[in-house]
């Protein structure tokens, strides 16, 4: 599909990267980038976001380019996103619309599913009044009068019954993961769960150190769906590992709360390995941008190791750094190349062996 991506620049140092994710995002969710219009501005304009002037400018983008859809890489309030498309006459996209695109894209179990419907749900029912425009401009008259009104009501009824479905099968799995977790717990198994923002390389990983054939690609959100695996490390003895969706800056608060029963094995492991992009620019705004998420699903005093990967590409030595309390504190390892593994092993054996030490349970940030 044709986009015209329109990108906004509210002056955040970390624009650049924030531009580039987007893209990544568009062309992740199938998009063929005709044109990107970069808007610089001080604060969104509430009407359009944008200003007038450029709204004028993107519309006639959109004509020249052919465009099909317009990408906005900022989240649009209901009004605002209204105002757009009645200018542009094409569909308008926000940046929370477009995750949502992508999880329904590459959500494959039925949980997974679940969570993607869910999210949606929650952000059309915003939105429902917007999908009925067409109707405020019928004065009435025979075989017209109060439509509107009525199916916007219908479909808020529909979207309330299905939400509460699917809460309520959702609970039922989170009801189910609760079980299977105290048995681990009966049997003392260590659990494990890789964390990270999303491309850091977390199913590499897990397929690295599990033997799994996990979907891993260079692409955002490649894994949305949890695995979980249990592999037998020297020294630990029996662990389970657990390879979670991978997060990303201004995580929509609703696919937070969606995807809770997966992120739940996130909250009850008995340690978190924090995978970190080392060739990324970004590695130390992404790593803080995860803690923030853990820190808003209960999941920030979780003892940490952090792990930085793809060592090949960032011209980095294999190797394990201790903090001022002589515990590991950081790992360098190529999933990729499986090299450094070793050290990682080592790590999770000496953790499983020294769980009483308070000093695990102080979070670790990266340098």
């Amino acid at each position: 599909m044709i986009a015209l991506v329109i990108s906004v620049d509210l002056g955040e140092s970390d624009y650049t990267a924030h531009a580039e994710e987007f893209l990544m995002l568009a062309r992740g969710a199938g998009a063929e980038i005709a044109e990107v219009l970069s808007v610089r501005r001080s604060r969104p304009d509430a009407a359009g976001f944008i200003g007038s002037g450029k709204i004028e400018e993107a519309a006639a983008l959109v004509k020249a380019t052919g465009a099909e859809v317009v990408l906005f890489d900022q989240p649009l309030s209901p009004a605002q996103q209204r105002n757009l498309e009645r200018h542009f006459e094409v569909r308008v996209v926000d940046r929370v619309a477009l995750i949502l695109d992508i999880f329904a894209l590459r959500a494959h179990s039925h949980e997974g599913k679940l969570q993607v419907e869910l999210a949606q749900l929650q952000h059309l029912s915003t939105r429902l009044t917007r999908m009925w425009t067409h109707l405020e401009r019928q004065s009435g008259g025979i075989g017209v009068r109060g439509p509107g009104e009525s199916q916007l009501e219908t479909d808020r009824r529909l979207i309330g019954s299905r939400v509460r479905a699917l809460r309520d099968r959702l609970e039922r799995v989170q009801r189910q993961r609760l079980t299977q977790r105290r048995a681990r717990q009966r049997g003392q198994t260590l659990s494990i769960s890789l964390v990270g923002y999303t491309n850091a390389g977390k199913s590499t990983l897990f397929n690295a150190l599990t033997r799994a054939d996990a979907y891993a690609a260079d692409q955002l959100f490649a894994t949305l769906d949890t695995t979980t695996r249990k592999v037998w490390i020297e020294g630990a003895g029996q662990v389970v590992v657990s390879d979670t969706v991978g997060f990303i800056r201004s995580l929509p608060p609703t696919l937070i709360a969606a995807f809770r029963a997966t992120l739940e094995e996130t909250v009850h492991a008995d340690l978190l390995l924090h995978v970190i992009d080392a060739a990324s620019p970004q590695r130390d705004e992404q790593a803080f941008e995860v803690n923030k998420v853990l820190k808003d699903i209960g999941a920030d005093d979780i003892p940490q190791i952090l792990v930085y990967n793809k060592i090949d590409a960032a011209g980095y030595e294999p190797r394990v750094e201790r903090n001022e309390h002589g515990t590991i504190a950081r790992v360098f390892v190529s999933a990729l190349h499986r090299s450094g593994l070793d050290g990682l092993r080592q790590s999770v054996a000496e953790f499983g062996g020294s769980t009483g030490n308070n000093a695990w349970n102080e979070t670790v940030q990266p340098e």
